[in-house]
């Protein structure tokens, strides 16, 4: 067996071994599960023991674990709690955002690569935030709510950026595209609130314990349809998961609560349980640290992009804060906005295979990335607060089995 496959067994090794650690640091510290992930994958990789390899059939389980990782952030968005003045201020936020990451990149990677540098900076991590929000009890708070619109935006439009403005065709194309998306998704989504679905919902339940799995099956079917039409019209395919999470949402919306319930935790086993570690450690895997150690000037950059993270995302976040939240909480909302991974590998991988951008310039934004994952949550839940101090603490029936 060579690296790559010996990677197929250490990468489920890894996944276990993650929360484990998360685990037995938590009484000091409560660190988000993906920052073990990202750096066991980062120590097995190439760049330090070498006892993982690339494989392909890892990178196509990570590109799975990616469209996953969206989906779930598009089935977790009430859109019409989002709507409105909320919606309106995010967008603004990010408009503010991307045009100040392209002044950042002007100075970086003048021409193609600014606008890489620019979507990569004005990005943030939906769903990489909910599993920690929803962990911390956050998801249905008034913060919460305005982390989960900000969010939306901050991965919703910048994949539309990167349709537009890095397509292989020209813009107006690329824009007309796009459009032509648009219209079909919107009116996938129209057929899923019109169309009644007690049929749908009625045999969701009957095979909710049986071998049939219906649910999870139509979930997958959903996934890989929307992804496929995202990749026939040379869109990027996170959009399509995106866009799939929204109208299973939409599908589940007047499912029985229980029922509802029982899916919903059937398809986070097989995200959160399967799929989206193997993306998270892949990506340590599959992190440069060879380009950003060869080069000082890329090695300073990681620091630099990190800063601009917060101060651009943080800074475009306070358009959302409602009026009356205190000085900590605006600083967490401002952290939690700049939290961004999964766009910036999305979009700098784009930026070097179209020789955008170089490997140096790619690896920092990455690295800026993965320790805006690693540090930014962390000290934003620690600015909230214990949350049971603040909401109670948790239901017998909610928590972890052995948790006392």
């Amino acid at each position: 067996m060579n690296a790559g496959d010996v990677g197929l067994v250490l990468i489920p090794l890894l996944a276990v071994a993650a929360p484990l650690l998360a685990r037995g640091v938590r009484r000091v510290i409560r660190v988000p599960i993906i920052v073990f992930e990202l750096v066991l994958g980062i120590l097995a990789g190439p760049a330090v023991l070498g006892w993982v390899e690339p494989h392909e059939i890892l990178q196509k389980l990570s590109d799975f674990g990616l469209a996953m990782l969206f989906f779930v952030a598009g089935s977790e968005i009430d859109f019409r709690a989002v709507s409105g003045k909320p919606l309106m201020r995010a967008s603004i936020g990010w408009v503010i955002s991307v045009a100040l990451g392209i002044g950042v990149g002007l100075f970086f990677a003048p021409g193609d690569g600014m606008i890489v540098i620019g979507i990569a900076l004005s990005s943030t991590a939906l769903g990489t935030l909910m599993p920690i929000l929803r962990d911390a009890r956050e998801l249905d708070t008034p913060f919460g709510k305005v982390v989960t619109v900000i969010g939306a935006v901050g991965e919703f439009l910048p994949l539309i950026a990167i349709s537009v403005f890095l397509s292989a065709r020209s813009t107006p194309v690329a824009a007309g595209i796009l459009l032509a998306f648009v219209v079909l998704a919107g009116l996938a989504v129209l057929l899923a609130r019109r169309l009644p679905h007690g049929g749908l919902h009625e045999f969701i339940r009957v095979t909710l314990h049986t071998s049939d799995q219906f649910a999870v099956r139509f979930v997958l079917l959903l996934i890989a349809a929307l992804v496929g039409l995202s990749v026939m019209f040379d869109l990027d395919m996170l959009l399509g998961a995106f866009v799939a999470g929204a109208i299973w949402h939409i599908i589940m919306a007047r499912a029985p609560k229980d029922d509802a319930a029982a899916v919903e935790s059937k398809v986070e086993a097989v995200a959160f349980g399967f799929l989206v570690p193997i993306f998270f450690l892949y990506t340590g895997v599959n992190f440069d640290l060879a380009a950003l150690l060869a080069s000082p000037a890329a090695l300073g950059l990681v620091p630099l992009f990190l800063v601009a993270l917060l101060v651009i995302r943080g800074s475009a976040a306070q358009l959302s804060a409602p009026r009356g939240m205190n000085v900590r909480d605006r600083a967490a909302l401002g952290m939690l906005a700049a939290t961004g991974l999964p766009i910036i590998v999305a979009v700098t991988a784009i930026g070097v295979e179209r020789g955008m951008l170089d490997s140096g310039t790619a690896a920092a934004l990455v690295g800026a990335g993965m320790l805006s994952v690693l540090i930014y949550p962390l000290i934003a839940m620690m600015l909230r607060g214990d949350r049971e101090r603040v909401v109670g603490p948790r239901p017998a029936d909610e928590r972890p089995q052995g948790e006392l």
